[in-house]
């Protein structure tokens, strides 16, 4: 009888069970019920309004979501267009809203698909394997909760993490070649960069990397390098600078937000919101769904990561007695975020180990430095811009840094295959295990027939 290849029965599992957990949300789910989502709508609505005649972008009177870059409004706007020519109505509008919202959902699951194969692609690259199936990979980035709510929202995350992914491809492309490359690496780099900018601004922190790495050593032709990022750069800035430039205009701010800034002043929070209280830890691993986390950082990004601290799959202010499973919801949760603990070990362990083993690897440097610059301009937001509730405290927001850390501790993962079969695999049937008692935080909870008649 055939030995069964472990590695192999698991990349296939975590591949068919994706496809349906995204076949389940689309009949489960809308984005109508995404954080917020009126605003995110009013923005579609106002955007396809003039299409395909002119291109106006909405102001702070017609959505509240005006801050925010057009790329990610540009598709469900097509189809809002699409339907009011095609349908007949009398509220078209509202008719729409739900076409649209679907689309939606379905081109971003795509988008956040080929995340995953560009990203496999680039591990492969690196480590100069032959398959560029990464089970170890395709695990880890499947366990994050996180990324099945974000994929189904209207909102500017998806394309971040489906252009940073072949933004990463292409700088291991240009690594391997000493940075001595044609016109086509800038042409193709610049564009990613002006459309990441063109995402959300939370892209914004993927560049500093670049440029620090400037005075990086074990960059052997550094007149290539600055080449090559000034190029792109300049590119980039051709791309997505109208934006910018358009809101300074207008708002007296590259970075508007819809909200004064109090200036970044620690104690804008309490304390109580850096430093998790024995009540915090107590309710993380107990019943982790808001309101209980309030205004704490760590606690409220690690249950919000693993499960669904602010309900978005589960239930929201607007429903609270629709979504299924409300009493039993936040014990299941809790032990979610308990058997978490295991998983953010590996992960953050082989992120470090990764590091320090690839200190030659460039691509590892820019992603060791773009999660710092991510989480540091992260929480430089949330203290400057305080609220009592930490409503501004969501991983969707900074998917980026979760997806970055995933992808080098992944190199880790792999590497350990060739060294310690045993242990690969021991680990790999661990976290599947997890995996498949997590399942429940990967689904919508919201019944079909709700959805239906939403």
């Amino acid at each position: 009888m055939e030995k069964i290849n472990l590695e192999k029965f698991i990349f296939i599992s975590i591949s068919f069970s994706t496809i349906f957990i995204l076949i389940y949300n689309f009949f489960h789910y809308s984005p109508l019920l995404g954080y917020d989502a009126e605003a995110h709508y009013d923005y579609v609505n106002y955007f396809s309004m003039y299409l395909p005649d002119t291109f106006n972008l909405p102001s702070n009177k017609d959505s509240r979501e005006f801050f925010n870059p057009p790329l990610a409004y540009l598709f469900p706007s097509l189809i809002q267009v699409a339907c009011r020519n095609i349908i007949k109505s009398t509220d078209l509008l509202s008719e729409c809203q739900s076409i649209y919202g679907k689309f939606t959902m379905l081109f971003q699951y795509l988008l956040y698909l080929l995340t995953l194969i560009v990203n496999m692609k680039s591990i492969q690259k690196i480590l100069n394997i032959k398959s560029y199936k990464i089970t170890s990979y395709l695990l880890l980035i499947s366990m994050l909760a996180v990324n099945y709510r974000t994929i189904s929202m209207i909102t500017g995350e998806p394309y971040i993490l489906f252009f940073l992914s072949l933004f990463i491809y292409s700088l291991i492309l240009a690594s391997k070649k000493g940075f001595d490359v044609n016109y086509k690496y800038f042409l193709f780099t610049g564009l990613l960069i002006g459309l990441l900018a063109l995402s959300r601004q939370w892209g914004f922190l993927l560049f500093p990397a670049l440029g620090l790495l400037i005075f990086d050593k074990s960059i052997k032709n550094r007149k290539k390098y600055f080449s090559f990022i000034t190029y792109s750069f300049f590119i980039g800035f051709i791309v997505s600078s109208w934006f910018y430039i358009n809101l300074y205009l207008k708002y007296g701010s590259f970075t508007k937000f819809n909200k004064d800034s109090l200036g970044f002043n620690l104690t804008n929070k309490p304390t109580n919101f850096y430093f998790p209280s024995m009540e915090h830890l107590e309710i993380l691993f107990t019943n982790p769904i808001r309101p209980y986390l309030n205004n704490q950082f760590l606690t409220t990004l690690y249950a919000d990561l693993w499960g669904d601290y602010w309900g978005f799959f589960s239930f929201t202010s607007k429903y609270l007695n629709i979504g299924r499973n409300q009493l039993s919801i936040g014990s299941y949760l809790g032990n979610v975020n308990k058997l978490a603990v295991f998983s953010t070990f590996i992960i953050l362990l082989f992120y470090i180990l990764s590091n320090r083993n690839n200190k030659g690897e460039f691509v590892v440097k820019y992603v060791s430095f773009s999660v710092l610059f991510s989480l540091f301009g992260y929480l430089w937001f949330v203290i400057s811009y305080p609220e009592s509730t930490g409503d501004t405290v969501k991983a969707s927001y900074m998917i980026q840094i979760f997806h970055l850390i995933v992808f080098s501790a992944s190199l880790y993962f792999e590497s350990i295959k060739s060294k310690n079969k045993k242990l690969y695999n021991s680990l790999l049937a661990t976290l599947f295990i997890i995996y498949l008692y997590n399942f429940q935080t990967y689904l919508s909870h919201f019944p079909e027939e709700f959805i239906l008649n939403f």
